[in-house]
């Protein structure tokens, strides 16, 4: 079901009111009004004939009777939010709270969609830890988003949250989820107090471009309205774009406002992927030896070709058939990305830390004090009271003994490799999966025009920018859910201000 939103019919092209039925018609296609959150909201798509779905609320069936001509914009608004993901939904939420008259455009047909699936279907809403150490996990320009944090970071996150009678919980390394651990609780709430607030809301309904006059913003062309037509424009005095990056594409984000910040006169950061598993050329990962081996904490190390350790992660870690996945290998993706960017040629490892809680000088020591007990007990038996069998076996063979070997056989130059492979083992790294295949997007509308204080552009008035977007993102972890829902509610904040302050210009 396609809808398309108002709070009166007279906000929208082309409606038809009858003394018990409206009627919204353009060439073969019909309208019937419908009811969200118990009030006259939106218009549904229904195909013909054309009679009444709910008789005891509409009194009579339709005709195909009726038709208008399409006006050249729609009603005039004093913030228009495109987009409808978290940022966009924060920032609408914003901007109608502070007393401006708010729309909001989706090109889907779904609000919240990526919210929907974050953190594997619960929505991890935003990251508990203090300040300056959420700082540290944006590694992508965090110091631009000291004010949005200041302003509104995690504890006005939950507070927000809680606020709208949503409880939520902390889990390991400061994630916070809704105690229902369903992201459609998380979508509800921010759907149902979008409606609640009064906010205009247009789905399947895509912008074209800004309209953006004497470097002043005046609203946006949309490229369709809900399949209706093309060319018309809606105007508006600010406007925030929070369109998203072009990860996850599937979702909608597929890099819609790049070209409209550029019109404006901004420049874009080429995107990159980030948040995204990492690939290896290595032949054990070809030949899928170690596919499907997950391990708990591990020590991830992505190490320059000149030996400068470029980051260190700790995290859960899986092989897969193409390379390394998991948080540890999600986490580490931003530094392989930007070192390939600023070299494609450069030769990077990664070096895994499977016992980080163990010494390399306490390893020798356990396996000698067992060579000495049990000496008869095989090399790949004692290596799997650490790890896998299936990767006791590999390390065996790739330091050429047998893995049936028995452990009084065992040399102190084996025994020395066997320790390092436990604590520094290696496997080259070539990248990271495609963008379409990332998490989250690198790169973006760039931050040098973009006022911190405000998300505003320097270039263009009235225009604001939220979420990835920007050149700006994160580790996964709740933190870049936490910029989304900052950089949304100033940048819906700062827009409304504008407006009304100039609302005599």
């Amino acid at each position: 079901m396609s809808y398309v939103g108002a709070r009166g019919f007279s906000d929208l092209p082309q409606v038809i009111v009858g003394q018990n039925v409206a009627v919204l018609r353009h060439s073969s296609s019909f309208f019937l009004p419908d009811k969200i959150n118990g009030g006259l909201q939106a218009f549904r798509h229904v195909d013909a004939p054309f009679y009444l779905q709910n008789p005891s609320w509409y009194s009579k069936p339709m005709t195909t009777t009726n038709s208008l001509s399409l006006p050249a914009s729609l009603a005039a608004r004093d913030v228009l939010i495109i987009g409808g993901g978290p940022s966009g939904l924060m920032a609408a939420i914003a901007a109608q709270t502070a007393g401006a008259r708010t729309v909001l455009v989706e090109k889907g047909n779904k609000l919240g969609r990526k919210l929907g699936i974050s953190g594997g279907g619960r929505c991890n809403v935003t990251n508990a830890k203090p300040l300056p150490e959420l700082m540290e996990n944006i590694v992508g320009n965090s110091r631009f988003l000291y004010s949005a944090l200041t302003r509104f970071g995690s504890p006005e996150i939950v507070a927000f949250f809680e606020d709208m009678g949503i409880a939520l919980k902390e889990e390991d390394h400061g994630r916070v989820f809704p105690v229902t651990d369903k992201a459609s609780t998380v979508v509800k709430a921010l759907v149902d107090k979008v409606y609640a607030l009064g906010v205009m809301v247009y789905q399947d309904t895509a912008v074209g471009s800004l309209i953006c006059e004497d470097n002043q913003v005046k609203g946006a062309r949309l490229a369709s309205l809900a399949s209706l037509a093309s060319g018309l424009s809606l105007g508006a005095k600010a406007v925030v774009v929070a369109t998203g990056g072009v990860s996850v594409p599937q979702t909608g984000s597929t890099g819609d406002g790049y070209p409209w910040a550029q019109a404006a006169g901004h420049s874009i950061v080429a995107p990159y992927p980030t948040a995204v598993p990492l690939t290896s050329p290595a032949p054990f990962i070809k030949e899928r030896t170690l596919q499907g081996l997950s391990f708990k904490e591990v020590v991830l190390r992505i190490i320059s070709e000149h030996g400068k350790v470029l980051t260190t992660e700790t995290g859960d870690l899986l092989f897969s058939h193409f390379g390394l996945t998991g948080p540890a290998a999600l986490r580490s993706s931003h530094y392989v990305s930007v070192a390939l960017r600023k070299n494609p040629q450069a030769v990077l490892r990664a070096e895994i830390d499977f016992l980080p809680t163990q010494s390399e000088p306490l390893l020798h020591q356990q396996l000698a004090a067992i060579r000495a007990e049990s000496g008869r007990r095989s090399v790949r038996t004692v290596l799997s009271q650490w790890v896998p069998e299936r990767l006791a076996e590999f390390l065996c063979r790739r330091i050429q003994i047998a893995p049936t070997l028995e452990m009084a056989h065992l040399s102190r130059s084996s025994e020395g490799a066997l320790c390092h492979a436990l604590k520094a083992f290696d496997v080259p790294i070539s990248g990271t999966l495609p963008l379409d295949k990332a998490t989250v997007t690198g790169g973006g509308v760039a931050l040098k025009a973009i006022d911190p204080r405000t998300m505003g552009s320097k270039l263009c008035r009235g225009l604001y920018f939220a979420g990835e977007v920007l050149d700006v993102h994160a580790h996964t972890g709740g933190y870049n859910i936490t910029v989304a829902f900052s950089t949304g509610h100033l940048a819906g904040s700062a827009a409304a201000e504008y407006v009304l302050t100039h609302a005599n210009d």
